[in-house]
């Protein structure tokens, strides 16, 4: 092969050179910058010929001996990166997906990226051919596999797919924030989907993508119909309380809701509201196939506590010292989940406490969410408040005067009622509800007399 001289590489396009460096055993040559590549050619010539390679400018040294170490600092970065060890291990969580910068940043200086990608065969040289077959085999890539298991999601938005639910296990997948909100996963959902194994920085594998939910193809939910217009009927399941609470089973008896219902209780400060709520949420607790979630807003500290304690933990909680958005927030995004469960075919109940703490166009929002979808799933949502929001299918008041005489059940049967009863409890049953308010009416007549 003839020696050429500096002015003659630099003018030669970079494929061209390539070759030349290739013919010469440079290695490393396509991360280098066609400057230092010149150079590193020159000084291999120099290497390989007596007569040496022509300097145009008398500084050929020099380049040429940091193009060699240039090359020799690229060797040394591949080695370590593919002998050096993986972490053992990383936190409980693993961090979000990162690509390595290590050797892509080199690339990146030399503008040698693009060219590993796509060996100048655009250029129309005639030389990649031989750039390929003289370039070690790359090792081939690990098959995709697939996991399948139980989505559980995690309180900043990650989630990990369960392979063996509902244990972790050092197999589990993990799923990023941004595909948990794409996707609308929730606790409980079961997916597929191809997996690629952990970077350096990562302790789990990770989910590429989201191929099915619950069995229907990820495209599909994401396609369905949007929630509002999904078609709703009255709630025509009752929701069974059971228990010999006095006032459970009145609500139960008299003022009864079922899946899909929209219900509050109201009453002035200390009527017992929350106490009731606790109480039907502790009834509902142990239904199955119904996805049971309290969320706090503008309560009481001791009451969080209060909440904490039984049986159904608080999805989220605010006091009332936190700020409205972030009430609202806490109520709503609840709700949200709720509905994407509702949408799928699932049966769920949000028990707030209380809708006081949200403006009141939030608050129709949040009770509005509540629907039975024909031929599908139900959300039921069961409020407290001072007073009725409008659109509720079902209103229990209590009686501040019974509450504090702690006369129980403190049902104010007068104000309460439920739309469409015959509908939860059958004709008969409807007809004995009416039966009750009609002798309630008569005994506040005569005790007012």
């Amino acid at each position: 092969m003839p020696v050429l001289g500096r002015s003659e590489l630099e003018q030669s396009p970079l494929a061209d050179l390539h070759m030349i460096a290739s013919e010469l055993g440079l290695d490393g040559f396509r991360r280098l910058r066609k400057a230092d590549l010149v150079a590193a050619i020159l000084a291999r010539q120099g290497g390989d010929s007596s007569e040496g390679a022509p300097d145009d400018d008398g500084d050929g040294d020099g380049e040429a001996t940091a193009a060699v170490e240039a090359v020799e600092a690229v060797e040394e970065a591949e080695a370590a990166t593919t002998t050096e060890e993986p972490p053992g291990s990383g936190g409980d969580e693993p961090s979000e997906a990162r690509p390595r910068r290590r050797r892509g940043g080199r690339r990146g200086r030399g503008g040698g990226a693009a060219r590993d990608a796509d060996p100048e065969g655009r250029q129309g040289s005639g030389g990649a051919g031989k750039q390929e077959s003289d370039e070690e085999p790359r090792a081939p890539q690990e098959p995709e596999r697939t996991a399948e298991g139980v989505i559980e999601i995690l309180d900043g938005g990650s989630g990990f797919v369960r392979l063996t639910p509902p244990e972790p296990s050092e197999e589990d997948v993990y799923v990023s924030a941004a595909q948990v909100r794409r996707c609308e996963l929730m606790d409980g959902d079961t997916v597929t989907g191809p997996v690629r194994p952990p970077r350096r920085s990562e302790r789990y594998p990770s989910l590429v993508r989201v191929d099915t939910i619950n069995g229907v193809s990820a495209d599909q939910v994401a396609a369905g119909t949007p929630y509002d217009e999904l078609p709703a009927a009255f709630p025509q399941e009752r929701l069974v309380l059971g228990g010999e609470d006095p006032t459970v089973k009145a609500i139960e008896w008299l003022t009864p809701f079922g899946r899909g219902s929209r219900v509050t209780i109201v009453g002035p400060a200390r009527a017992g509201k929350t106490e009731a709520l606790r109480r039907i949420a502790a009834a509902l607790a142990g239904e199955d196939g119904l996805a049971v979630s309290v969320v706090l807003a503008g309560v009481r500290p001791e009451e969080i506590s209060m909440w904490r304690e039984g049986p159904v933990q608080p999805a989220s909680a605010v006091s009332f010292a936190a700020s409205a958005e972030a009430q609202a927030q806490a109520v709503e995004r609840t709700v949200d989940q709720a509905r994407r469960a509702a949408a799928r075919g699932g049966n769920a109940v949000v028990l707030v406490d209380s809708l006081d703490a949200l403006q009141p166009q939030a608050a129709r929002r949040v009770l509005g969410a509540a629907r039975n979808i024909a031929d599908g799933g139900s959300l039921t949502i069961v409020a407290t408040g001072a007073a009725a929001v409008g659109g509720e299918t079902t209103v229990i008041a209590l009686d501040e005067a019974l509450a504090g005489a702690r006369r129980f059940p403190a049902l104010d049967l007068l104000a309460s009622g439920t739309l469409r009863p015959e509908l939860l409890v059958g004709e008969a049953g409807a007809d004995a509800i009416a039966r009750a308010r009609a002798e309630a009416a008569a005994a506040a007549v005569s005790g007012g007399a």
